[in-house]
């Protein structure tokens, strides 16, 4: 797939997804992502207290679902519930399938489709259609269309779930500096919110966007992720980082943002200073919900 950002936005073409979506490595971190995440927000679904009804059949859409670790949480809280997951990443739905077969789930499924064009599925097919990190591969001119083919595949009552973030607030300057690449990166790559590329903008326009794809009731919760050295989160989502900073490298060099070399640097020290006793680091997570 070619991403083409607008050229009047002063964005540089590119080509794929920022990460490899075939990436073994990228599939491991994102495996380490999910079950941070989805702990650190209280469950898969915490705010959604009426799909709690067993004797209702309930049908998930998860789109980008990676190797599906989120929707793998929730069928089994939910049994009652039948997930698909899709993915552009032949090798992650080949993964998901494999643990659903090996686990017995019968009640959840994998397909490869590219969530930027028309979804394969018929309308009124699901009542609930959840995305997670969808700046990841949307650019930013990209989301109306997919919101219109959510709604479109969503059930008349149904829910549009999206989770957003802005990360990297912290205290290494290493790890500040690497956030801003980040940041300004997606910004010139065309996914970005962000007037001026300092953030990834995409948390306040969560509710806009829902309104404009016609969705009603729209709701929002935000969540911290406090990943600081000494609380839960810390191992998992510093490796999760270092990992997530070096598959970047390639994509911010491609930006024009740092050489190699200076990547490899600052990944050094950021390393150093995560790992020293006085690291602090949050993410922000908002959850937005509305009704079709």
């Amino acid at each position: 797939m070619t991403d083409t950002p607008d050229s009047s936005s002063g964005s540089q073409s590119y080509e794929g997804y920022v990460l490899d979506a075939e990436n073994a490595a990228e599939m491991g971190r994102l495996m380490i992502q999910d079950q941070v995440i989805t702990q650190s927000l209280g469950g898969p679904l915490p705010e959604q207290t009426d799909i709690a009804d067993p004797s209702r059949e309930y049908r998930i859409l998860d789109i980008g679902c990676g190797p599906g670790g989120w929707l793998f949480n929730v069928v089994q809280q939910y049994p009652h519930i039948h997930g698909i997951g899709i993915d552009i990443s032949q090798l992650m739905t080949e993964y998901a399938t494999s643990i659903a077969a090996t686990n017995q789930l019968s009640n959840v499924h994998f397909r490869v489709m590219d969530a930027t064009q028309p979804l394969n599925f018929p309308d009124n097919s699901f009542d609930m259609v959840n995305g997670r990190i969808l700046i990841g591969f949307l650019l930013k001119d990209q989301w109306p269309a997919l919101l219109a083919e959510c709604r479109r595949v969503t059930k008349p009552g149904g829910i549009l779930r999206l989770t957003e973030v802005e990360w990297g607030f912290t205290n290494s300057p290493a790890y500040d500096t690497y956030a801003g690449f980040g940041a300004m990166g997606t910004y010139q790559g065309g996914h970005s919110f962000s007037p001026h590329g300092r953030t990834y903008g995409i948390t306040p326009m969560l509710r806009k966007l829902m309104l404009q794809a016609g969705y009603r009731e729209v709701e929002q919760r935000a969540h911290v992720v406090d990943y600081s050295a000494g609380t839960v989160a810390y191992e998992s989502n510093t490796h999760n980082f270092l990992v997530f900073y070096k598959l970047f490298q390639p994509f911010l060099v491609q930006m024009g943002l740092a050489t190699q070399e200076e990547l490899d640097q600052i990944h050094t020290q950021m390393e150093k200073e995560m790992r020293s006793e006085d690291f602090c680091a949050i993410d922000y997570y908002l959850t937005a919900w509305g009704r079709k």
